[in-house]
């Protein structure tokens, strides 16, 4: 079995490749990951129950497009490769690709800021500008131990509803996006709204709280920043970012 080549596959799928490539390397180079135990899926173009996911073992900076496996929502390899998955790693992400249809993508991390947050009763508090975005489409999972079984999924499903971040308690950050970019964007604003909190906190000072009237207006705050283009609007240039860095990503 041979890792998958540009020519192999439609140009929307290699596209689709280096995407997430190189969401795996901006995870990693933003020092978000934990080893090898996290997961970012992607949807295939064309296809309601095929993804992308990482080789299993590979760090998230050794991942390129071509090396990158093709499953179904059970975790089953789709297409030849010589890498393994981690069937379990998937459950969550199953769950939410199958439920939601915009779910082109799934970003899962375990960052030190993130579990500090998720361990807190009251969650993520309105402390920063980068927290009114999440806050204004953000959801709490229990913890239930690692996600091994699919009977936690319904609960999942239920918990997550129609929100794109999810705090999982105990645990870490999720994001969904209607495209890498946008499931990138909003892990950056997530993880980045947890470390100020954990800052603040530590500061030892009375905490000043955004109004809930502020929060109400994230999203259309949202598209006049980006101008209507959302994530599309940084997502080129971290590319060049990685470009500079490493551009193994894209091969």
């Amino acid at each position: 079995m041979n890792e998958t080549k540009p020519g192999a596959i439609s140009a929307e799928e290699w596209q689709l490749r280096v995407d997430l490539a190189a969401c795996y390397r901006l995870v990693a180079w933003y020092g978000w990951d934990d080893l090898v135990f996290t997961h970012i899926s992607a949807r295939v173009p064309g296809s309601d129950h095929h993804f992308l996911i990482n080789p299993y073992g590979f760090l998230f900076e050794e991942i390129t497009a071509s090396s990158l496996v093709k499953i179904d929502l059970h975790g089953n390899k789709v297409a030849d490769s010589p890498h393994p998955i981690n069937p379990a790693g998937f459950t969550i992400h199953s769950a939410i690709h199958a439920a939601r249809e915009d779910a082109q993508c799934v970003l899962h991390i375990h960052s030190p800021n993130g579990i500090a947050v998720s361990a807190q009763k009251q969650g993520l508090l309105p402390l920063s500008q980068q927290s009114i975005f999440a806050l204004s489409s953000i959801a709490y999972h229990d913890y239930e131990g690692v996600a091994l079984f699919d009977d936690e999924k319904p609960r999942l499903v239920r918990d997550i509803g129609d929100k794109n971040f999810l705090m999982l308690r105990n645990h870490g950050l999720l994001t969904v996006g209607r495209s890498i970019a946008d499931a990138f964007q909003s892990m950056y604003l997530f993880e980045a709204a947890c470390m100020i909190q954990v800052r603040a906190q530590a500061g030892g000072g009375e905490l000043l709280n955004i109004p809930q009237s502020i929060v109400d207006t994230a999203q259309d705050q949202a598209r006049a920043v980006t101008r209507g283009q959302g994530a599309g609007l940084a997502w080129p240039g971290l590319l060049r970012r990685l470009d500079r860095i490493d551009p193994s990503f894209r091969t």
